[in-house]
């Protein structure tokens, strides 16, 4: 390969990658979206119940689903979601028409039931599709009526499942985002749980579904499913995953449907190392063979031209490959699409920068680099859903671990005292109530604390890094600009 191809290669990667990786509320683009064979059951109609940790694609799959044109690209995996219409029931761009914001909704739980107001969000969307009338003057207006008219209520449910038979398409309502709906873990539980009941009744119909996003420590633990006949959404409970296959395979899609000139080096290095071109575009977008989706070796030899080998002069170091996505995982070895989608793009601009004339488009201490500013993105990506964790391990900065926790704690007194910090805004901790070994097992259960088996507390690299606490060895932690 020539120094002019290494540096066309290293541009079209730098191109065909984005430079922002979050959508906050906007469509994705098509050539964005990449089905894992694990989320294509998150997908079908039939799953109404759909969990997952920070950064795996919930509010993703909930903006894509709100698009034909994705709709009917994913459609050549999942053929009913073609024929699916989709209408938001929560999500977190506000559209007080279609679902009350948080304000709104924490006024109306003071007079109603949740399961009332979630009723109300049916309402309007059964009849805006019928156009029919129902009072929408306010959500106040809406709820009460249909406290006030059941009969009438149902009928209509049963008319719009006649409409979506006769055009031989199926509705479909999403709830995402709703760790919005309140501040407060109890109010929080009777919320979901009164969503859940409220989707179950809809199982009772043939052509209209729902499907709920929720975050693991909104269902894991909590008592949101002790109601009657609440198996049958078990029975549907897809987590969303993420496999190292499945993100080498997100990577591939991103570089082949590079535009233009970068797309076609790309397209051309993929075919150079799996000896055949990618499958011919789906509705305009290039597409990846299932060996690339899913084998090892084939993902490797991939990486192999764009990385090389070797994470330094020699094997001791680790291969590219495995290094890229471990070094990126949290402390229950989860890797966020995100953060190493960042991490390869912040790899080749330092690459570009520092190693010009380096054989691979990719040098290891650049992916280093990369590994480091992903990290910040992770930590952002994790203070959008918890922003109390940003409180918690500002005192900790410049802590070297693995250290016991008695140190961690100090480090807490020594900033809040006998007091607990403040917390807002957003949910505050799930065992806060429980001091600073409540704090402890949250941070545990985000995967930023690692407990070792003599006590003393461990952080994965990715929190570490970007935490900017220290470790004998380690990536250098993030350096807080002044």
């Amino acid at each position: 390969m020539s120094n002019a191809t290494i540096q066309e290669l290293r541009r079209a990667i730098i191109e065909a990658l984005p430079s922002d990786t979050s959508i906050h509320g906007k469509i994705p683009e098509r050539k964005a979206v990449y089905v894992p064979p694990s989320h294509l059951r998150a997908l079908r109609s039939e799953c109404y119940l759909v969990i997952g940790w920070c950064g795996v694609g919930k509010t993703f799959w909930s903006r894509a689903l709100a698009s034909a044109k994705i709709r009917r690209m994913i459609g050549h995996s999942v053929s009913e979601l073609a024929k699916a219409e989709v209408h938001p029931g929560f999500g977190e761009a506000p559209n007080l028409d279609f679902y009350p914001d948080s304000r709104v909704f924490d006024s109306l739980v003071q007079r109603f039931k949740a399961y009332d107001v979630w009723q109300a969000v049916l309402a309007r969307w059964v009849a805006e599709v019928l156009s029919e009338e129902i009072p929408h003057g306010s959500w106040k207006e809406t709820t009460e009526w249909i406290m006030n008219r059941p009969e009438p209520f149902a009928r209509m449910l049963e008319r719009v499942n006649a409409r979506f038979e006769e055009k031989r398409k199926i509705g479909m309502i999403v709830f995402d985002a709703l760790d919005r709906v309140s501040f407060d873990w109890q109010t929080m539980d009777d919320i979901v749980r009164d969503l859940l009941r409220v989707v179950l009744s809809l199982k009772g119909f043939s052509n209209l579904h729902a499907k709920i996003f929720l975050r693991e420590d909104q269902f894991d633990g909590r008592r949101v499913t002790d109601f009657p006949d609440a198996s049958k959404l078990l029975a549907t409970r897809v987590e969303l995953t993420w496999s190292p296959q499945d993100l080498h395979g997100l990577l591939w899609q991103h570089l082949c449907n590079g535009d233009g000139n970068p797309g076609e080096i790309l397209r051309d290095t993929y075919e150079k190392a799996t000896g055949s071109s990618p499958p011919q575009p789906v509705e305009g977008v290039w597409t990846i063979s299932d060996p690339v989706k899913r084998d090892t070796e084939t993902q490797r030899a991939l990486f192999t031209e764009i990385a090389g080998e070797r994470m330094g002069r020699d094997h001791r170091r680790g291969v590219p490959y495995i290094w890229t996505v471990g070094y990126l995982a949290d402390g229950r070895g989860r890797t966020s699409p995100r953060s190493f989608l960042a991490a390869i793009r912040g790899a080749a601009e330092d690459s570009r920068d520092r190693y010009p004339d380096y054989r691979y488009p990719l040098h290891y201490e650049s992916i280093k680099r990369g590994v480091q500013k992903a990290s910040e993105i992770r930590v952002s990506e994790l203070a959008e859903d918890y922003p109390w964790v940003r409180t918690v391990m500002g005192p900790l900065h410049g802590l070297s671990v693995p250290c016991g926790f008695d140190i961690i704690e100090q480090r807490w007194k020594e900033k809040w005292g006998k007091s607990m910090p403040d917390m807002q805004p957003g949910l505050p901790p799930e065992h806060h109530e429980q001091g600073w070994v409540g704090i402890r097992q949250d941070l545990e259960g985000l995967g930023i604390f690692q407990p070792m088996r003599d006590g003393r507390v461990n952080m994965p690299d990715l929190y570490r890094v970007g935490f900017g606490l220290g470790r004998r060895g380690g990536v250098k932690p993030v350096v807080r600009k002044s």
